[in-house]
């Protein structure tokens, strides 16, 4: 949105320093500046004050820094916390978004799904709404969000947010101004289960997007799980429910696959059927398509609307991708990030793949509260799917740990004929093997 350094200045309790000068939306990435955008001075494991000017050659309209640290000759914007300022500013824009355009604002949460599920939310919704805005890659937490709603275009008419949560009270927090009016639980897992105190805990946390509702708000629950299902009676509004399950009002059916694990779906909804084949593949992103199924008619649209959208969706690199190595190996890069939900989900695609043989590389997941337990359950439904694994860097599969030299050095071994799926929490850089075989 267009925003101006006296606006922000007034909304944050900043204080303006030069011309209240104009910008289209903010960065916080000195390397990512558009043109004509502000740029915010975030202190984290990098301070964003010493990127200012580097901001400023990039094309900065004017810079959000601490009191004292602004710059010379830019106007500059001086707060007392920029992560707070951040949040004050996005209150504003979210404001003026319900003031111009309605109250169309999804908010997505759970322990898997949620960057795919914004995906597919967003195609679906393209196909009822003017514009859609979604968040930017996994834009979900105190940073990611505001920043996500700042830079929806004015002319937007639907909102699409992802919400992450390491502990209780972020997701509140971040409902405080992003205000969802429709609200999305796709699995609670173990994702940060160690943070919260286990499961339930977990519950307890992705539930404050369901308190955040209003009387007029309608959660989006998937009646396949029973942590998410157990938050209904936290609504305020109405319910809508998605799954295989007999009792949800959005079902689904995969009827068949191809040879790529994609899935290909019967969708219902009071009475109507639609089919198609999905553009990702594996059986759990059924769940995810028919979670936007579900937001697309909370929003209004029809079910034909829903599912032709679906369509439109395509992969991004390390979630669910398909790639071919330089010796023509299959490679499906799930690369991103890793729990014990998703991880069983990426090793049932590649055992339901045409392969002679089929390889998991896999790194650590980290933030679980039983970190034996979980990989040990890993491990064993690897071999029971005939899937041999490749522990990098971790020894908590069962089998020694390999280095990344000793890792590609059995991948080389493999053919055309054979398939590797690429796995890991982010703190595992599984990536690293992805970007080997295709070098």
């Amino acid at each position: 949105m267009r925003i101006t350094a006296t606006d922000v200045a007034l909304v944050a309790n900043g204080t303006l320093i030069g011309p209240g000068v104009d910008a289209n939306g903010i960065s916080f990435d000195s390397r990512q500046i558009v043109p004509g955008s502000a740029f915010v001075a975030i202190v984290a494991k990098r301070d964003g004050h010493q990127f200012l000017a580097d901001a400023v050659a990039g094309g900065a309209s004017f810079l959000i820094v601490e009191r004292g640290r602004a710059l010379d000759g830019v106007t500059c914007v001086e707060v007392d916390d920029t992560v707070l300022a951040l949040a004050k500013i996005a209150a504003h824009c979210r404001q003026r978004f319900t003031d111009a355009a309605g109250q169309c604002v999804v908010g997505i949460t759970g322990s898997v799904g949620k960057t795919t599920t914004k995906a597919f939310v967003a195609a679906v919704l393209a196909r009822g709404f003017f514009h859609v805005h979604a968040a930017e890659s996994s834009f979900n937490n105190d940073i990611g969000v505001p920043v996500s709603i700042i830079n929806a275009p004015d002319v937007c008419e639907a909102m699409v947010l992802e919400m992450g949560m390491r502990g209780f009270g972020e997701i509140a927090r971040l409902c405080e101004y992003a205000q969802p009016t429709i609200a999305v639980i796709t699995v609670i897992g173990d994702a940060h289960s160690e943070r919260v105190g286990g499961r339930d805990g977990i519950i307890r946390a992705k539930g404050e997007l369901i308190e955040a509702l209003d009387e007029d708000g309608i959660a989006v629950l998937n009646a396949d799980d029973s942590g998410a299902m157990s938050l209904a009676d936290r609504c305020a509004g109405g319910v809508i429910t998605y799954g295989e399950a007999l009792s949800a009002d959005v079902g689904y059916e995969i009827t068949d696959r191809d040879d790529m694990g994609c899935a290909t779906v019967d969708f219902s909804f009071d009475g109507e059927t639609e089919t198609t084949t999905l553009t990702l593949p594996g059986d759990h992103m059924a769940s995810n398509a028919a979670a936007a199924v579900a937001v697309g008619i909370a929003s209004g649209m029809m079910l034909s609307e829903c599912v032709a959208g679906l369509n439109d969706v395509q992969g991004t690199s390390g979630r669910m991708r398909w790639m071919t190595s330089r010796q023509g190996i299959r490679i499906l890069d799930d690369s991103y990030n890793a729990n014990t939900a998703s991880l069983t989900a990426a090793l049932d695609t590649i055992s339901l793949v045409p392969a002679v043989r089929r390889v998991a590389v896999l790194g650590a997941m980290a933030e679980l509260s039983d970190m034996e337990e979980s990989h040990r359950r890993i491990e064993m439904h690897a071999l029971s799917l005939g899937i041999e694994v490749l522990p990098l860097e971790t020894d908590l599969y069962g089998a020694s740990a390999l280095s990344l030299e000793e890792v590609m050095a059995v991948l080389e071994e493999l053919t055309s004929d054979d398939v590797v799926v690429v796995k890991g929490s982010r703190s595992s850089a599984t990536e690293r093997v992805v970007a080997a075989l295709l070098g």
